[in-house]
């Protein structure tokens, strides 16, 4: 199955064309739709750099963005999401192609008006998520060098999260719902304890990992196991950790709306007293 029948070209980067399992299917290339016409066969293994969209509404909507698209733009975004399946390593879920090709496309035209958009959750997107960030730096260095805007250092955490959502097939409201959710829980560690954590510390990055992954296993119902003897001898010792992780898990619970494990308060505790001991 190495050819498929060119039904339309939408433009030089995008073809649609009838596929054997899914019927027709939308290609996205850089430069595949060039000299070609309809009744052409394009041969799938010779063009290398070649996105598939299989999925309806993603054909629906990603043809919808295209008469808002410059080609040369198009062509630079089509060579980004080439750029983050590379670093990656990953199948990424079809719906990148609309949402960054979308988020790209008003940030490169904000850039160039010289409107910029505040990103409040940047040092925690990139707490927690370090090899995508760094892939979205990559990115944004590639559209410098490719069109000579730049854009700001806020949309490295927006393509991040983008990024993010695209490897963990997890929609980008929930990634969001989460970064958002970490960033209030820091704030109330640091009122609670009447501290500034220093946000490039790796006392933050582990605070904000062990929240996230602790989300993480709400999410997927991963039950953690409590040492018995431990949860009341933190009670004992650590009393203003203890109720702080209970506040902590109350978040959690009324935001994610699921039950949080009592053992995730024992983990916790641990986790904050390390933290205030820093403090002291």
């Amino acid at each position: 199955m190495s050819k498929l029948l060119i039904d339309k070209v939408l433009n030089n980067n995008v073809l649609i064309a009838e596929h054997p399992s899914y019927e027709e299917v939308v290609l996205i290339g850089k430069g595949i739709g060039f000299n070609r016409k309809r009744g052409d066969y394009i041969d799938i293994d010779t063009v290398e750099k070649l996105f598939v969209l299989k999925n309806e509404k993603e054909q629906e909507n990603y043809i919808k963005l295209l008469p808002f698209i410059d080609n040369d733009f198009l062509e630079v975004i089509i060579s980004a999401i080439d750029l983050i399946k590379q670093r990656t390593n990953s199948q990424l879920n079809e719906h990148i192609h609309v949402a960054l090709t979308d988020h790209l496309m008003f940030a490169i035209t904000r850039a160039s008006q010289g409107m910029e958009m505040n990103n409040p959750f940047l040092i925690e997107t990139k707490a927690l998520y370090r090899h995508e960030y760094e892939v979205a730096a990559e990115v944004v260095e590639l559209i410098n060098n490719k069109t000579g805007i730049s854009l700001p250092t806020g949309e490295i955490g927006f393509i991040a999260l983008h990024i993010h959502s695209a490897i963990s097939n997890k929609n980008l409201s929930e990634v969001n719902q989460h970064s958002q959710l970490v960033s209030r829980l820091v704030e109330m560690v640091e009122e609670q304890f009447d501290i500034e954590i220093d946000k490039e510390s790796i006392d933050y990055m582990r605070l904000v990992r062990h929240l996230r992954f602790a989300i993480d296993r709400v999410v997927k119902g991963e039950k953690v196991e409590e040492p018995e003897k431990i949860a009341s001898l933190l009670k004992a010792e650590y009393p203003v950790c203890y109720n702080l992780s209970w506040k902590l898990i109350k978040v959690m619970q009324q935001s994610l709306k699921l039950k949080v494990f009592d053992a995730e308060a024992v983990y916790l505790t641990m986790h904050l007293q390390r933290l205030q001991n820093k403090f002291k």
